[in-house]
């Protein structure tokens, strides 16, 4: 593979403007394409065979109201039904409402009005702004206090567009500055990421055409792209001045850098794309189809990496490093950390791992759910609307239990009646139910809709209990001997399913993508052990950045410094992806690192001289690349959405915590007390196993005479 990069990578330096057309056209087809024939992303968050889901199915048979997607205004007055009838009117002259119902407090202060639209498919967000119009009219108009939240603020509502992505990205161009000392150097990396990541984002609404992607993967495709994007053009950008100090031509330099740190590049990228591609197994389309999206944005930045930047890395020439024109030299202060650690292994492996293991364990008191309006921002309107609501209605009355009956198999009338009434007084019998509304009942259709209110909040984990008890006990009770069936849904219902799916599906996920990346690390360094200590490593990184979630989100710990002004259940499909994109992730400076480890071990034969090259080589680029991650990943955190914050904070402290204690503790630690036996393969495993010309120095093509570099300066 090394000869076939080099190649690649001397054709691209020497004929750049070639490679750069080519981007430049494959860009402009894929805008127009997606502009004339692309689709529109998923809004759903269903998963087939789940009782919501079946609950679903039921009402979009029945064509009821309820199988659609609701809003709700709140307004807030000393006599609000006098007050009601105008706002009412107002929104049901909306378009694409097909009802409108109202209730007002006991305490006569607080109306809600409750929105029905049709399902989510048949809605764009133009309907979300006929509403925030028509409520901002009624309050200039009356004075009144009105707000509004629902499900058509969740399905259709952007986050606003805050500093914390771009500063990220400022963060990130001073650290590639400081590091490179050339503003060629790191404007190169920025600038390749951004170019990829107009073409990865803008390709999702064609790889609609192969699977449904949901409307929240763009962003979190852009999270993972963008730093893995800067971070990959950061590891060729070193090897390519490394090769420059060393007196090669540009050409030769770019060549070099791709036979190298570009194979890392590419089998880092693919290890990626098979943690995320794991999350097929998990059985869950929206939660497929947003791997599909990030892994299309991985696989654009290590395209871009392996053929644009070379191409724009010949262009530069000799700019790319500014006014500095000293010599490479590993670094000494990384030199001496590596010699310190491996003197000190035993020490350091049990340190580490007891600091790890103390992050992760909160990951025992793990909560999935899903956030609700309570949680957001009290500058948000919806935040306010639930407020109001779980003040004048009760807490539960912001997550209503929407139930649908199957009574199509009754004889008749009066049969389907006699089973819907007592189900129905059996369903407000529950102790975790406050009221149940009169039945709708589709005779045609043989589907009977009730709406329960919970006593509790919709994220409250009594609300799962209620909804585990209808299913288990109040519904068998009253259906068993008939032909009728009985299924909950409703947001609330919904996202407590996705709760449960997910841990039921998470273990065989885990062991799905342990099992394909000690595969793919096996074949790249032909070891056993390096590959199983990579795995139990990368098991540590995520481990804690879960706990550290559990400790902020759920437990409160430092919380109101991101922004969450209450405790939050972790949302059910956060780790599914945490672990996927960690994974693949943390994979990055494993085999930037064991590469240049192997690459010494295969020169000179000696374990630890190996072991202390390859940090003081790769220590300096392996912390600029992890902060890169960290600024990129942090800036996230200051979105106002739960779930990204979950993902910015989570994927943050892993990196960081896997750039420091683990790639520069423990890994080295071990390697150190595993010796010789690191490299060790059965003959037997050797004999089947692909072989692959790694990234040393002597598989490279060699048109210069360069002699490795010494290990101190």
């Amino acid at each position: 593979m090394s000869n076939l990069l080099y190649r690649l990578g001397r054709s691209a330096a020497t004929r750049p403007w070639a490679a750069i057309g080519a981007w430049v056209v494959l860009a402009l087809v894929v805008i127009a394409s997606s502009v004339a024939f692309g689709r529109d992303l998923e809004e759903s968050f269903e998963a087939p065979g789940l009782d919501s889901y079946l609950a679903a199915e039921l009402l979009a048979e029945a064509q009821a109201d309820e199988g659609g997607i609701t809003a709700h205004v709140v307004l807030e007055a000393r006599d609000a039904a006098a007050q009601l009838a105008p706002v009412e009117a107002a929104l049901e002259a909306l378009p694409r409402v097909l009802t409108t119902t109202s209730n007002v407090s006991p305490d006569g202060t607080v109306a809600l009005v409750r929105v029905q639209y049709p399902a989510v498919e048949h809605l764009d967000a133009s309907d979300l702004d006929h509403l925030k119009d028509a409520v901002a009219d009624l309050r200039d108009e009356s004075s009144l206090t009105l707000e509004s939240g629902g499900d058509l603020f969740f399905a259709f509502e952007e986050p606003p567009t805050g500093i914390g992505e771009v500063a990220g990205l400022v963060v990130a161009m001073i650290v590639l500055l400081i590091a490179f000392g050339s503003f060629v150097a790191m404007g190169l990396p920025i600038g390749m990421a951004l170019f990829g990541l107009v073409i990865g984002i803008t390709s999702m609404k064609l790889v609609t055409y192969l699977v449904d992607i949901p409307a929240w993967a763009p962003q979190l495709a852009a999270m993972v792209g963008l730093g893995v994007g800067i971070d990959y053009a950061l590891f060729l950008v070193t090897r390519h001045r490394e090769n420059l100090a060393l007196g090669m031509p540009v050409a030769e330099s770019v060549g070099r850098a791709l036979a190298t740190a570009g194979q890392a590049v590419i089998f880092a990228g693919g290890t990626v794309v098979v943690a995320i591609l794991g999350l097929l197994v998990a059985g869950i389309p929206f939660v497929t189809g947003g791997g599909v999206a990030i892994s299309a944005m991985v696989l654009v930045m290590v395209l871009a990496s392996v053929t644009l930047l070379p191409a724009l890395l010949g262009l530069a020439g000799h700019r790319i490093n500014g006014r500095r024109r000293t010599p490479h030299r590993p670094s000494t202060g990384w030199t001496r950390w590596g010699a310190h650690v491996t003197r000190n292994a035993t020490a350091y492996l049990v340190g580490g791992a007891v600091l790890m293991i103390a992050l992760a364990a909160p990951v025992l008191a793990l909560n999935l759910g899903f956030p609700d309006d309570g949680t957001k921002p009290e500058s948000r309107t919806e935040r306010r609307a639930y407020d109001l609501i779980a003040d004048g209605f009760g807490p539960g009355a912001n997550g209503p239990l929407v139930i649908a009956v199957d009574i199509s198999q009754g004889a008749g009338s009066s049969d389907q009646q006699s089973v819907v009434a007592p189900l129905a007084a059996a369903i407000a019998a529950d102790p975790g139910i406050t009221s149940v509304g009169d039945p709708a009942i589709d005779r045609a259709a043989g589907v009977a809709t009730l709406v329960a209110q919970p006593i509790t909040s919709p994220q409250d984990v009594a609300t799962q209990e209620t909804v585990e008890r209808l299913r288990s006990e109040v519904f068998p009770t009253v259906l068993d001997g008939t032909a009728a069936t009985a299924h909950v849904g409703g947001q609330t219902a919904t996202f407590a399913d996705l709760g449960d799916r997910v841990q039921e599906r998470m273990p065989r996920f885990v062991v799905a993508v342990l099992l394909l990346s000690f595969l793919l690390l096996t074949v790249l360094f032909r070891s056993v052990l390096v590959p199983l200590k990579a795995v139990l490593m990368n098991l540590l990184s995520v481990g804690a950045a879960y706990g550290v979630l559990v400790m902020v989100f759920q437990w409160g710990w430092a919380a109101g410094l991101i922004g969450v002004e209450s405790t939050v259940p972790i949302v059910s499909f956060i780790p599914l992806f945490m672990f996927a994109i960690l994974f693949g992730l943390s994979m990055d400076y494993e085999v930037f690192l064991l590469s240049r480890v192997r690459e010494e071990y295969r020169r000179h034969g000696d374990n630890t001289r190996a072991v202390i090259a390859g940090i003081a080589n790769t220590g300096r680029t392996i912390t600029a690349a992890a902060l890169i991650m960290v600024a990129v990943f942090s800036g996230f955190i200051l979105g106002s959405d739960p779930a990204i914050k979950m993902m910015g904070l989570g994927l943050a402290t892993a990196i960081f915590l896997d750039a420091t204690v683990v790639r520069l503790v423990l890994v080295p630690a071990t390697m150190k007390l595993l010796g010789d036996a690191n490299w060790w393969l059965p003959a037997w495993l050797d004999r089947l196993l692909p072989e692959l010309d790694h990234e040393t120095a002597e598989s490279q093509p060699v048109e210069v005479a360069v002699g490795p570099p010494p290990l101190t300066s």
